[in-house]
Order: structure tokens, then sequence, then C-alpha cells
């Protein structure tokens, strides 16, 4: 929450920058497509979560082994990134958006 009240600061101070400041690049972003899964089964739906994690993973990045602090960056970013992406996948798995994809991006880059 803290991250994205920083985020948030950082945007709206942004908006005073010259029309030659280069903009924060976008959020990185991977489609999860889940239509060729039966997600009334338990393996459909595990299959589902697999597909997030590895999602998360690529959205996130990796840190260099010598990075500590970015190494506990990329697997809070991890972390929260497969939270929202599962609430998403629950609301399918119910039935709520069944031929919708799941979006998964980072929230922390």
């Amino acid at each position: 929450m803290k991250k994205l009240l920083i985020l948030a600061t950082l945007a709206a101070a942004s908006l005073g920058q010259p029309a030659f400041a280069r903009p924060a690049p976008a959020n990185p972003t991977v489609v999860v497509q889940h239509s060729d899964l039966d997600l009334r089964t338990e393996a459909g739906a595990r299959t589902l979560q697999h597909r997030i994690r590895h999602a998360a993973a690529t959205v996130c990045g990796t840190a260099s082994d010598f990075d500590i602090e970015g190494k506990n960056d990329v697997r809070q970013c991890r972390k929260d990134t497969r939270v929202l992406a599962s609430a998403q996948a629950e609301l399918v798995i119910a039935g709520a958006a069944r031929d919708r994809a799941i979006q998964v991006s980072s929230i922390q880059k």
C-alpha cells in the first residue's frame, strides 16, 4: 500500500515535468489465457495458478544476487502480484467472467 502511495505521489509530481522529460515506463503486463482449461476441475485450477506464478515471475523480473534489497523487492512484487492475479482467477473459476483473460501487471516497478 505504501508503494502505491509513493507511485501516486510520483505520478502527480511528474505532471509538472517539461515536455522533453521521459515518461515512466509502463508496468510490464502478461495476459494469462485460461480458455483451454476446465476450471471446474482441481487440475485446471492448479494449472491456472501455475500460469499465474510464472506470469508474476516474468513481470516482476529478477535482481542480481549481490543486490539484497533488489531481491527483496522482486520477492515482494511477486507475492503482491500473485495475490491480485489470484483474486481475478477466483472470480473466473467461480464463473463470474469465464470468457475473460487474466491480466497480470507488476505493481512495484
